[in-house]
């Protein structure tokens, strides 16, 4: 499958993917944290058209997270709220056939719609608690591979500093993996079932 990793510097998705024999890529505006060649730099709006089977998208949640409620006004009057809301509906709206959106508890499930499922990284080998949403088009819910003990909110926790943003949108290694090997092999099965 040609699968496209969008708003995603850490390749941990992307390569989960690619470990299967998928042609992933991730995109973002920043640079591939690993150095990457499977990497496209510049906004992934450039690059949805571009014939992918699949979609996986982390939009910034900076404006839609209900975390950070306390700064809707300054959001709202800004402008910034409705630019994201507007970003993410457009990854929903790609022409890709299968889509996962992945956000925290955020207000797109007022504005739009609720996710499809909601997940925790102890469901998938890690023993923390983080709230997250998928919205999905064409893709099953992720079943859990890997329920363990342990409900620390260790992100929650981070101390503040200039990188904690990039800490706190890393997606664990066990979602990672639960997203290629759940949704690859679900996209084969329709593809077979399609071309039958």
């Amino acid at each position: 499958m040609r699968v496209l990793i969008a708003c995603e510097y850490s390749g941990r998705v992307r390569n989960a993917f690619r470990s299967l024999g998928h042609d992933a890529w991730s995109c973002d505006l920043l640079d591939a944290e690993d150095d990457s060649v499977f990497h496209l730099k510049g906004s992934c709006l450039d690059h949805i058209g571009g014939g992918w089977d699949l979609m996986v998208a982390h939009p910034p949640c900076t404006h839609l997270a209900v975390s950070g409620s306390r700064w809707f006004p300054e959001k709202v009057a800004s402008g910034e709220q409705k630019e994201a809301i507007e970003f993410f509906l457009e990854l929903a709206r790609a022409p890709i056939p299968r889509i996962a959106i992945e956000n925290p508890i955020c207000i797109m499930s007022s504005v739009w719609r609720e996710p499809d499922q909601i997940i925790q990284p102890w469901q998938f080998g890690h023993g923390e608690t983080k709230a997250t949403c998928l919205w999905l088009k064409g893709l099953p819910p992720l079943v859990p591979t890997k329920v363990v003990s342990g409900r620390e909110p260790r992100v929650h926790r981070m101390s503040p500093g200039p990188d904690r943003w990039k800490e706190r949108s890393r997606t664990y290694e066990g979602i990672a993996s639960a997203m290629a090997s759940q949704w690859a092999d679900y996209s084969d099965l329709v593809t077979q079932m399609e071309a039958a």
